[in-house]
């Protein structure tokens, strides 16, 4: 490669750079979801410089995806990953061939394609990429187990989807289907991949445990990813479930063995190579549209929105019943986030130009790309609008007030401060000044009586504040520490371990100050009582949270029960005296009551049951005991 071809990959990488960033600030301020940003930004410079763009598929799949790979399924964890493990599985797996076939079928009906030729697109369709739709739930603060079944099929589907499109394109060439060895085929790719994956995970996890340097086991987390990808292509076996399997395993065993200062190098890495990877992705997207191809084949790719949404609506509709207590609102969420991105613009481009394809070609990327629009500029923009509309995220009433008089809060003293500073400069008079200021003192000071009111009234707000307040204290340390080893007042090994501890305590569960959960006369008064009380998992961080912000003492004992036979916990309240309706009212606001859905059949009521049940869970069943003696340790 000559020095000139260099500097040219330099500037197109750097302007690649500078457009995502402008998109991303565009995007932020026109509050739509980034990616959505990134297509618009592409489609924008591909009408205003238009030319032909020769993207290689390959940039895709073994530059762009290992990182986005990667980094998802890294950060899942396998708790959550085995709750919905077969939902997944049967999204992932039959899914992609229900789409395949389905979508083939509809397609080669619709446009008189060649039904080999309409079960390639089918297949090279069948990934969903719901980047937006995860990075909108993250924001919002959707469930995390929405999160995880969305993000879990999207991981899995990837790699199948890759080698049902070999299958379809074999079968294409060929002419003929053999199912004996399309079936071979699919599994030996398929499990070939997961094997190549899980032992190169394991082997990494292996060598971070014995490394203490940041900077060389985050280099081994990048070389497990792309090195997945490599090796298991060099087996002929699917990459991107080599790149899967290995997040997966690596992500849970491998943080074990890093130090804290590791894993904020390592999560904040990956954070900004997904990012990076993702801004080139889509913005390719909007850069490799041909208008003219897409004005040309409207109505093929018409026929292959419809068949790509009747899919997605048999897929996620069909084998959700199939999942545990999955709500309906939940399958609408499943459903429309199904949006399509970089897995299909790959193997889009990857299409043979010779034999049956040569003709057809043009007509399945115009199909591919006009889907691809689809899915991301209508669902992927109207997906807040959606979440907002099902009421996913359920925001209480004092979280709504108390933002409001935050807010109010804010305003007032930033109104305050700019009359000061006006004053002090002479643009105020004093005299007027001297009215207003007590005026506008006797304001802020009822606001923040208002916020603190609404703070102390669900214990559940006060302990967000706190440990957002706790969080931004732990940065501006581990600020300070870089300026001291920075301007050379501390040595490097000082630096170190001061932020060590740092870096601990941010990646820390704990969600509060122990000198703050312990602040108050409740925490020195004898214990006379213990309270026995159990509560729903999912429950449990927001109600300790809530009952050490107000000083009592706990132990959290996990336990099984009840009549769904969930995880539940229980928690060993002591109580001082008169303190029992303080510790109720705690709980009443943290334990959420709410339905689920139960689609198995109940031994204890006999008989089978034909239609999933609505049953009421959470709250806290409550026991209280008197006590001779209590201590801590």
């Amino acid at each position: 490669m000559s020095g000139k071809t260099i500097i040219l990959v330099e500037d197109i990488i750097i302007g690649l750079l500078l457009t995502a960033s402008v998109a991303a600030v565009i995007a932020r301020r026109l509050r739509i979801p980034y990616t959505v940003g990134l297509v618009l930004m592409g489609l924008v410079i591909a009408l205003l410089y238009p030319g032909e763009l020769e993207i290689s598929p390959q940039i895709i799949l073994a530059l762009l995806v290992p990182p986005l790979v990667f980094e998802a399924s890294f950060h899942i964890r396998f708790d959550d990953l085995r709750r919905d493990f077969w939902l997944i599985t049967l999204l992932a797996v039959p899914g992609v061939i229900l789409t395949t076939l389905l979508v083939g079928w509809m397609v080669a009906r619709g446009t008189g394609m060649a039904l080999p030729i309409a079960l390639v697109f089918g297949a090279l369709v069948s990934a969903t990429d719901p980047v937006s739709v995860v990075a909108l739930f993250r924001s919002l603060g959707a469930p995390r187990r929405l999160q995880v079944l969305l993000e879990g099929e999207s991981l899995f589907n990837d790699g199948t989807a890759i080698v049902m499109y070999g299958v379809m394109l074999t079968v294409a060439l060929q002419g003929k289907f053999l199912p004996v060895a399309g079936v071979t085929q699919f599994v030996t790719i398929s499990g070939g991949g997961i094997i190549v994956g899980t032992a190169l995970g394991l082997l990494a996890s292996q060598a971070i445990g014995r490394i203490n340097d940041a900077l060389v086991e985050t280099t081994l987390t990048t070389v497990l990813a792309y090195g997945a990808y490599l090796i298991a292509e060099s087996f002929h076996v699917s990459g991107v479930l080599a790149v899967v399997a290995a997040g997966l395993v690596n992500g849970n065993t491998g943080p074990r063995g890093m130090s804290a200062t590791t894993r904020v190098v390592v999560f904040n890495f990956w954070e900004y190579a997904a990012f990076i990877a993702n801004s080139f992705v889509f913005l390719l997207i909007g850069l490799v549209v041909d208008f003219r191809l897409l004005v040309e084949n409207w109505q093929a790719i018409g026929w292959a929105i419809l068949a790509a949404l009747a899919a997605r609506i048999l897929a996620i509709y069909g084998f959700s019943a199939f999942g545990r207590e999955i709500q309906p609102k939940w399958r609408h969420i499943l459903f429309w986030g199904g949006l399509r991105g970089a897995i299909t613009l790959a193997l889009a481009l990857s299409l043979p130009e010779e034999g049956i394809f040569a003709a057809e070609r043009g007509r399945l990327q115009a199909m591919a790309f006009g889907l691809v629009l689809f899915t991301l500029l209508v669902q992927g923009f109207s997906m807040d609008w959606f979440v907002k509309r099902l009421k996913i995220v359920q925001r209480t009433p004092a979280q709504e007030e108390y933002e409001r008089r935050h807010a109010r809060f804010v305003a007032g003293r930033a109104a305050y401060n700019h009359l000061k500073s006006r004053n002090g400069a002479g643009l105020i008079s004093e005299h007027t000044w001297q009215k207003l200021a007590p005026v506008m003192k006797a304001q802020n000071a009822r606001l923040v009586d208002a916020v603190k009111e609404v703070m102390t009234s669900d214990p559940s707000v006060e302990a967000e504040e706190l440990d957002n307040a706790r969080r931004e204290a732990l940065r501006a340390q581990r600020a300070a520490l870089t300026g001291l080893v920075r301007d050379g007042v501390i040595s490097e090994e000082t630096f170190s371990e001061l932020v060590a501890e740092v870096d601990e305590a941010l990646m820390s569960d704990s969600s509060l100050w122990p000198d703050l959960v312990r602040e108050g006369a409740r925490a020195h008064l004898p214990v006379t009582r213990l309270m026995t009380a159990i509560i729903q998992q999912s429950d449990f961080e927001a109600a300790s949270a809530a009952l050490h912000l107000q000083g009592f003492s706990l132990v959290h004992l996990p336990s099984t029960g009840g009549f769904l036979s969930r995880r539940n916990a229980t928690l060993l309240i002591g109580l001082p005296e008169g303190s029992e309706e303080t510790v109720i009212a705690a709980l009443r606001e943290s334990c959420r009551q709410r339905v689920e859905y139960l689609a198995a059949p109940i031994p204890e009521i006999g008989g089978a049951l034909t239609k999933p049940i609505p049953v009421t869970i959470g709250g806290a069943t409550i026991f209280t005991f008197e006590v001779e003696a209590w201590e801590e340790f």
